[in-house]
């Protein structure tokens, strides 16, 4: 099974096919079961945190990652909970980036 943590998100300007629903379950397998796949076009997962400043580090780590990957999730805070939602948006659905994104966002909490 393939590593995605030691992948490195490649840029998707559009123009490829989203993932088939095929696609999706296979990669699905190589991230936590934690993660929803929505409508098979978004990876969807809330994290919980004792108060909002463990929220916010928790963001701060994504963003550092994201930013490194250059692909950025879609973040939600709530206080002590933060919702992430990835998907490519250049083309409307999931995208191999997304499962990377996801396993590293994992990685943060071992």
């Amino acid at each position: 099974m393939d590593d995605l943590t030691k992948a490195h998100c490649v840029p998707c300007e559009g123009g490829v096919p989203k993932m088939t629903p095929s696609e999706i379950e296979e990669y699905r397998k190589k991230i936590q079961p934690d993660w929803e796949v929505v409508h098979n076009q978004k990876l969807k997962r809330e994290f919980r945190f004792n108060d909002f400043k463990e929220s916010m580090a928790f963001v701060n780590k994504v963003a550092d990652i994201a930013n490194a990957n250059e692909h950025h999730p879609d973040i939600y805070i709530f206080y002590s909970i933060v919702r992430l939602e990835l998907w490519t948006h250049a083309i409307g659905g999931l995208f191999k980036n997304d499962f990377i994104l996801a396993a590293k966002i994992e990685r943060l909490l071992k």
